[in-house]
């Protein structure tokens, strides 16, 4: 079995403050402006936070990352592997498909299975750990659920663990549960913005929102239907246009201009369709975002320097957008994890502290807390 945390993580560039304290004076509504900490009823109390690997150089998060898993297989392969060859033959695990990955898991060869199901269980393991860590510092003490998305759970291997590491945290009586993003992993990113979104934007039928990764820029048209359930549960993505941006290895104005386009598409479907479109584009992404919608920091994985001095993501996007009606849409940011997590914010209603964390490259994360009405 690959080692796990047996003591605390230090942190490393935290990106978000501590929870404010009981006396502390906040808006009881900050969704005017990037990086909303205060939405009614829910205080966003840290994202993005960093802590350190205490056996190495990197992040305690990287453990259980999807990237971390490629490695546990890959050390199962060069020694762990039932029979006289490796199964998966000379194919370099990188290479090695998730779709194929989780053929083997439904009856595929037994040594390979046998092999998947290790790397599954090593990765359950150090998720659990991972867990554990984030549950003793101040922004993640007192949490009790957490929601787990990303790309990784979205296959078979990485719901396994996902479900594993659940019951490994229930065994050592952590005090916390794990579910699975109930929604499609490629629309949580655009319907969390439905609680993020300023009030007036609810007053239209729809509104456009972006959801910017590593690997895909999406960007979907977003019918809230607060008219159906006050709450936003019943929020859908009426339409989504994806752009698999790291095949193409574009620098950071064409991405920019790119995703701007396809929101102008959306903007004509939307008047195809006679939607009253609200002039407001919520736009997630990596890192941390300032109050003033800078990228500080964690976008290294996005085309280009998203992160230089001087350039403003929304400025950018926006002079590049056709008006809604006779005027140019606001556009807002948040990291990526947060607004994943607020696509689940109603089914958590009925816990005080809840997180979520993310599994893709890397491990996204975010804590909140319910407030009373």
């Amino acid at each position: 079995m690959l080692a796990k945390p047996s003591r605390p993580a230090t942190h490393a560039a935290p990106t978000m403050r501590a929870p404010p304290s009981p006396n502390a004076v906040m808006p009881r509504d900050s969704r005017n402006r990037h990086a909303a900490l205060r939405l009614p009823g829910l205080r966003i109390d840290s994202s993005n936070l960093a802590l350190g690997d205490p056996d190495g150089d990197g992040f305690l998060g990287d453990r259980a990352s999807q990237t971390a898993f490629r490695r546990y297989l890959d050390a199962r392969r060069r020694h762990h592997f039932t029979g006289k060859r490796d199964p998966f033959g000379r194919t370099p695990t990188d290479a090695i498909s998730k779709a194929d990955i989780d053929l083997v898991l439904v009856g595929g060869n037994a040594d390979a299975a046998h092999l998947v199901h290790a790397a599954v269980e090593d990765h359950a393991h150090q998720l659990a750990g991972v867990v554990r860590a984030f549950l003793v510092t101040d922004e993640w003490r007192g949490v009790r659920r957490i929601v787990i998305g990303g790309g990784f759970p979205g296959c078979r291997a990485g719901a396994l663990s996902v479900r594993r590491a659940a019951r490994l945290l229930k065994l050592q009586r952590a005090g916390v549960e794990l579910s699975l993003l109930q929604h499609d992993g490629d629309d949580a990113g655009l319907l969390g913005w439905v609680p993020l979104a300023p009030a007036t934007t609810h007053r239209h039928e729809a509104f456009l929102a972006v959801d910017i990764g590593g690997t895909n820029i999406r960007c979907g048209i977003v019918a809230p239907q607060l008219d159906i359930r006050a709450d936003g549960s019943k929020a859908r993505v009426l339409e989504r246009s994806q752009w698999r941006h790291a095949v193409e290895t574009p620098d950071r104005d064409e991405a920019v201009t790119r995703m701007a386009a396809m929101l102008n598409g959306l903007l004509a479907h939307a008047r195809t369709l006679g939607l009253r479109l609200s002039p407001f584009v919520g736009i997630a992404c990596p890192g941390e975002i300032a109050a003033d919608g800078r990228i500080l920091h964690g976008a290294q994985n996005l085309p280009g320097d998203w992160q230089a001095d001087g350039f403003d993501l929304a400025t950018e996007v926006r002079r590049r957008l056709d008006r809604v009606g006779r005027q140019t849409p606001r556009v807002l940011l948040h990291n990526d994890a947060v607004v994943q997590g607020l696509s689940e914010a109603a089914r958590m209603a009925g816990v005080e502290r809840w997180g979520v964390m993310t599994i893709g490259t890397g491990l996204g994360n975010a804590s909140y807390t319910n407030l009373p009405s």
